[in-house]
């Protein structure tokens, strides 16, 4: 006998009732600027990335171009 039972019906219901909770508590201003600052985030992400890349391809063919 290991002394553990199956709980797992408590458990789902407790993660349940966590997640209304927080989900209550978040309001709609919050995750529009959510949403708003990710988008931002990916479109200064993508721009770092492609100016990147731009410049190693220029150092590249400036080396090869020798």
């Amino acid at each position: 006998m290991t002394g553990h039972s199956n709980h797992g019906g408590t458990v789902a219901e407790t993660a349940t009732g966590t997640l209304l909770t927080i989900f209550a508590n978040i309001h709609s201003e919050d995750i529009v600027k959510t949403i708003l600052l990710a988008c931002v985030g990916a479109l200064v992400s993508f721009t770092i990335f492609l100016t990147l890349k731009w410049i190693a391809r220029k150092f590249r063919s400036k080396s090869t171009g020798n």
